[in-house]
């Protein structure tokens, strides 16, 4: 091994503690976990991009509404199941102002983080149809949902659907759907790890086949309005958030508090669900609740029993945050940005020293710069690449682990990156470059 900013041994040393198989096929939070003992062991500071958490403190705006409930009282308080009532308005009007979707505020469930939401979804939907079993992921995405199948004992299929933008996706969802197997489709968009971006064009087909085949759509958008090639920051005004939900009213939206509004730590994330499934009855789901209206059963029959409610004072602080978004006070896009100028940043110094991006393009245009962007180096696949590049103090997480085809690849997050860093990770690029350029 020639001379890495961090000591070879110590690496190899704390990968063996680890017990690990692979560093390339360790989980994020594995990663990181290691990450942690090299850093400790070896007093150099990483370029930390492995884990998406937001790089930017949480708005006043919710601390303070917090901290308010906190001292009425409400940490005493079981809060409402369905959540508390000027929370459900303000997500209903949020929708309304930057989606331009109307939906009744009954729809609107805060949930323990999106991670919740989707795990709730997961386990109602594969029990509306006794004869269909399966999710399909629009790959590659959050490798957390492929983990919570695996924990549910659910059946999932994927593809990845770089190779499938535009009209391909109509020919390659219909392969899929008319096998008569599944019941629910699954993406984020924008999309973890590549930060593909679907089209209008693609969510209409999506819309079109959900409606088509009675499939209902999940749309995770973690990362809301935080595609910065469009002007997403003006309530009640175009352009808006691109959703399904414009195509079709088999949906159900993840919207999180996380990145937007920089509130990861108190676990709140809002589902919202179109009022035409909120309301729609699938007799088949007695074969496990009481009820067979879908919306009854998702608050009353999984919700209930997996948190018995989300957060009361956290519930204080989105309504407060999302009054001020809908209300134009608070620009929650325009404080985000950061993340896009960084990736604009990051992605030249790799590829000025002979990375490649492997997620470059929405279709006929670039994608957009912000939370994440994949790489790749010649010679290497991802895995091998996520090793080599920590003995220069630089973590990420492989495509591998993501449902991606682009085995060659690696994810990186922008959020924790400090711009007084930048020098750094250009030094550590420059000097892998030198030892591996062929």
């Amino acid at each position: 091994m020639k001379n890495t900013p961090i000591p070879s041994q110590i690496v190899q040393d704390k990968f063996k503690e680890s017990g690990l198989s692979s560093i390339g096929g360790a989980s994020i939070r594995e990663i990181k976990r290691l990450i942690d003992t090299i850093e400790q062991a070896s007093e150099v500071e990483f370029v930390r991009m492995e884990m998406g958490i937001p790089g930017l403190p949480p708005s006043k705006i919710g601390t303070e509404a917090q901290i308010a409930a906190l001292q009425n009282g409400v940490a005493a308080k079981y809060p409402d199941i369905q959540g508390i009532p000027q929370l459900k308005q303000q997500i209903s009007s949020f929708v309304k102002n930057f989606m331009n979707v109307d939906v009744n505020p009954a729809s609107c469930l805060p949930t323990v983080g999106s991670m919740q939401g989707g795990f709730a979804s997961f386990l109602t939907l594969s029990r509306i149809h006794k004869e269909r079993d399966t999710t399909l992921f629009i790959d590659p995405g959050f490798p957390v949902h492929m983990q919570q199948h695996k924990v549910l004992n659910l059946k999932y299929e994927s593809f990845d659907v770089y190779n499938f933008r535009g009209e391909k996706l109509r020919e390659k969802l219909e392969s899929y759907f008319s096998k008569g197997n599944i019941h629910s489709v699954l993406y984020s968009n924008p999309n973890n790890p590549s930060w593909i971006c679907f089209t209008e064009k693609e969510l209409q087909i999506i819309g079109e086949l959900a409606n088509k085949y009675d499939v209902v759509i999940m749309e995770d958008l973690a990362y809301f309005g935080m595609d910065f090639r469009r002007d997403l920051s003006k309530p009640g005004q175009p352009p808006y958030q691109f959703s399904v939900a414009n195509y079709t009213d088999n949906y159900i939206l993840f919207i999180s508090s996380s990145k937007a509004f920089s509130y990861a730590g108190e676990r709140i994330g809002m589902m919202v669900i179109s009022d035409a499934l909120f309301n729609r009855r699938f007799p088949d789901l007695k074969r496990f609740y009481g009820n067979d209206l879908f919306g009854h059963t998702m608050v009353f029959g999984t919700l209930y029993p997996l948190s018995s409610g989300t957060s009361h004072s956290a519930q204080y602080a989105l309504t407060a945050l999302l009054e001020a978004a809908n209300s134009g006070s608070l620009n929650f896009v325009e404080e985000v940005k950061i993340y896009g100028e960084k990736a604009a940043i990051m992605k030249k110094l790799f590829t000025d020293n002979g990375f490649s991006i492997v997620y470059d393009m929405d279709e006929d245009q670039p994608i957009a710069d912000g939370f994440y962007f994949t790489y790749s180096y010649p010679g290497f696949s991802g895995v091998d690449l996520l090793e080599k590049m920590i003995y220069y103090g630089i973590s990420a997480i492989s495509l591998d682990i993501t449902g991606s085809e682009r085995h060659e690849g690696i994810r990186a997050c922008t959020s924790l990156i400090r711009m007084d860093q930048m020098d750094a990770l250009e030094e550590r690029l420059k000097l892998f470059h030198e030892h591996h350029k062929q």
